[in-house]
């Protein structure tokens, strides 16, 4: 693989917290080896970066690859090489925004992982759960009233493919271990209702101690860890004391669980655009009116979520847990997020944090020597204008994921 010496820019390493104009960044063999002040350029090749802004490659911390639509229930009409496909497409346009690594917390599989891996498919490094798992009538549980197993194939569509129904200490220890057998990074559990799912009370609280238990203790002993969908100060104290290390969405923290939160060292990964983009186009691809009603209940606490978590010394990681049509907006989630942090907040969010929520500090989230050279190139400051991650990466010069350009136009 070729080396390069970027030249000429301004370095944006979100631990330092302020552009460092006149630094040097060489990459040899998909990794950073060194970074400093007018380097010996040997036989790499040299990219003028025009006195951009150089930063590591974006994170998201939640996502859904496979998940194709709005409209859940409609996946079942969905074979997995469509699925795919449209996969494929998503994972592009992420990989277009600036997110050279992204989080999948249900659907992604080993198989379309080592497709990106192996240049099959283009995309950002993934970090994957496999099917996440939910009790009967859980928010894993995508059946109508009037379905029961058996009733038609439930294994084979790109929404079966995603979920996983289990009950009982017993399956769920079954599933968990079934999910890191077939390659998953992290295990996910519901443990809370919610929104996308038509039937559970989004206070509902999903599974017994006993099977969060099971779930913690299958993923530690495999050297994985449990993430969890929980919206309500209940089902996060319940997961805190179960030993789950991260909570998904966590809209209705309160100071006392975030206080148990920190004393946990866990982290929140928040997802502010869901919500926004759900009320304002949902309804269009076919969501259905309760639905959107607990949307509206979750709605009003997601910017106060991030305010108690900064409070309470909580890191939080930048998620976007878009679905379908609605995965274009996913850098909005920075302009929201600016509402009530600094810039520099957000970009650790999407960068150092994400990193130590995937396990890949020093590796992802920075620009030092050792680092992945997993890089982008900004035409105008982050920290001064967030805009810059807007309009699906028409700012963003250039991208490099493991030290090949994805995009370049310098």
């Amino acid at each position: 693989m070729a080396g390069y010496l970027f030249r000429n820019l301004s370095l944006l390493e979100p631990e330092f917290g302020a552009l460092q104009p006149g630094q040097e960044i060489r990459i040899e063999a998909g990794a950073v080896v060194e970074v400093g002040e007018n380097l010996a350029s040997g036989s790499a090749d040299v990219v003028d970066c025009g006195g951009r802004i150089v930063m590591p490659g974006l994170i998201d911390s939640h996502v859904h690859v496979m998940l194709s639509s709005v409209s859940i229930p409609s996946l079942e009409a969905v074979p997995l090489t469509l699925g795919t496909a449209r996969a494929a497409k998503n994972m592009r346009g992420m990989i277009d925004r600036g997110f050279t690594s992204v989080r999948d917390t249900g659907g992604a599989d080993w198989g379309i992982k080592q497709a990106v891996e192996e240049g099959s498919i283009v995309g950002p490094r993934l970090f994957i759960a496999g099917q996440a798992i939910g009790p009967t009538g859980g928010h894993s549980d995508p059946r109508r009233r009037t379905d029961v197993f058996g009733a038609r194939c439930h294994c084979c569509n790109a929404m079966a493919f995603s979920m996983n129904v289990s009950d009982g200490e017993r399956e769920v220890r079954k599933s968990a271990r079934e999910q890191m057998r077939q390659g998953a990074d992290q295990v996910k559990i519901m443990m809370s209702g919610g929104v996308a799912s038509p039937y559970d009370p989004l206070d509902s609280l999903q599974f017994s101690d006993s099977e969060i238990h099971a779930a913690v203790e299958e993923a530690a002993a495999f050297g994985r860890y449990v993430c969890a969908h929980a919206y309500t100060p209940t089902a996060i104290t319940r997961a805190a004391h179960a030993g789950v290390r991260t909570i998904e969405h966590g809209n209705l923290i309160d100071a006392r669980s975030a206080k148990l939160m920190a004393e946990k060292k866990m982290f929140l990964v928040a997802n502010l655009v869901a919500y926004y983009a759900m009320k304002e186009r949902a309804s269009e691809f076919g969501m259905s009116a309760d639905m959107l009603q607990k949307n509206d209940m979750v709605i009003d606490g997601a910017l106060r979520s991030l305010e108690i978590c900064k409070a309470a010394g909580v890191p939080v990681a930048f998620g976007s847990d878009l679905l379908g049509e609605l995965q274009i907006d996913q850098s909005r989630e920075f302009l929201l997020r600016a509402e009530v942090l600094p810039a520099l907040d957000i970009i650790r969010q999407a960068t150092t944090i994400g990193a130590e929520v995937v396990r890949m500090e020093g590796k992802l989230g920075t620009l030092k020597p050792g680092a992945f050279a997993d890089l982008i190139v900004l035409d105008r400051d982050p920290l001064a204008d967030l805009g810059v991650f807007q309009e699906q990466g028409r700012h963003i010069a250039a991208i490099m994921k493991g030290g090949a350009f994805h995009k370049s136009r310098l």
